[in-house]
């Protein structure tokens, strides 16, 4: 195969809004016929999915009293804190090349070949000795597909702990007290590891699994627009609107909470904020909820065949 078919690239900032604009423009850009990978390290941020409430999620004010960026990316998934000691990568291939099996077990040959036993799990996270060093999410635009994912060499756990405030029933739903517990770094099982070695591993995995690749740089100027996007207090933040009624619940695939506006008993507004991996769920669920009746919620969601739906269907039903 063509090597030019096989990108790769290495940003060379730390900016947080910076890299993830990158991200998203390759996302926009990538050739017919072609995957990329990307690496980038965020300096000190805390990257949110694309469909979760910071209010919420993070401790804003202690991110803003120790200069924390708070970015929010274009997939699903949940909120996690990036500094120099994590090393993140992106996989973008038009959907002719993407292959989510390749992409993680090219990951895990490369932290097997640094002497550490490593495995799947779940729906995206890999695990060394029961303990998670990195998660996964994931994003399908158009003609091409993201997977992305970090990767701890030696984060702060501490400064994660600070500025994270998951849900304790997700914690408890996973049988441990603290984010903490929850996830390890590379390092702590190959001491002096450095997020440098990992990339140089990861990079030499994803030449033999393609045979090969070619570096390839964003263009400048069309990052600037995305830039300027992921910058932008209405992207981070949003605007939590004035709502009527709140319901919240946690499921097995993610926490989902509805913030709905009424008119006259019907739903005339519906935010929805969840950690949930399906970045297209708030969307479907505005799509059917809007103009019903708060005793029929449950109706529309029912026989659409989807399993997020029919639990949220089920969990309405006994409100």
């Amino acid at each position: 195969m063509n090597t030019m078919n096989n990108l790769l690239y290495m940003s060379p900032t730390g900016d947080g809004w910076k890299n993830l604009a990158a991200d998203e423009w390759f996302l926009d850009h990538l050739p017919e016929d072609t995957v990329l990978l990307y690496f980038y390290i965020n300096d000190n941020a805390v990257i949110i999915g694309k469909n979760q409430n910071p209010w919420r999620e993070c401790d804003l004010t202690a991110m803003e009293q120790d200069g924390v960026q708070l970015v929010r990316r274009v997939s699903g998934g949940g909120a996690v804190y990036h500094d120099g000691g994590n090393l993140n990568f992106s996989f973008i291939a038009s959907r002719t090349r993407y292959d989510e099996q390749k992409q993680f077990e090219l990951i895990l040959q490369a932290i097997r070949s640094l002497g550490i036993a490593c495995e799947f799990s779940g729906r995206n996270d890999l695990l060394a000795e029961g303990r998670k060093f990195s998660g996964n999410a994931f994003c399908h635009r158009g003609p091409n597909c993201q997977h992305h994912g970090t990767l701890l060499v030696d984060a702060d756990m501490g400064r994660l702990q600070r500025y994270l405030k998951p849900d304790p029933r997700k914690l408890r739903a996973k049988g441990v007290a603290s984010v903490r517990s929850r996830v390890c770094n590379l390092k702590e099982l190959c001491p002096g590891l450095t997020a440098e070695a990992v990339r140089r591993a990861v990079a030499d995995s994803y030449r033999a699994a393609f045979g090969g690749c070619e570096i390839w740089e964003p263009d400048a100027a069309g990052v600037a627009a995305y830039y300027e996007k992921q910058r932008s207090w209405e992207w981070r933040m949003g605007k939590t609107p004035p709502f009527d009624v709140e319901l919240e619940e946690r499921f097995p695939w993610g926490g989902v909470q509805l913030l709905l506006t009424l008119e006259a008993g019907r739903v005339s507004g519906l935010e929805v904020y969840s950690d949930a991996m399906d970045a297209g769920l708030p969307e479907r669920l505005r799509s059917l909820l809007t103009g019903r009746k708060m005793d029929e919620l449950s109706g529309p969601l029912r026989g659409t065949g989807d399993p997020q739906l029919a639990d949220l269907a089920g969990w309405l039903e006994n409100l």
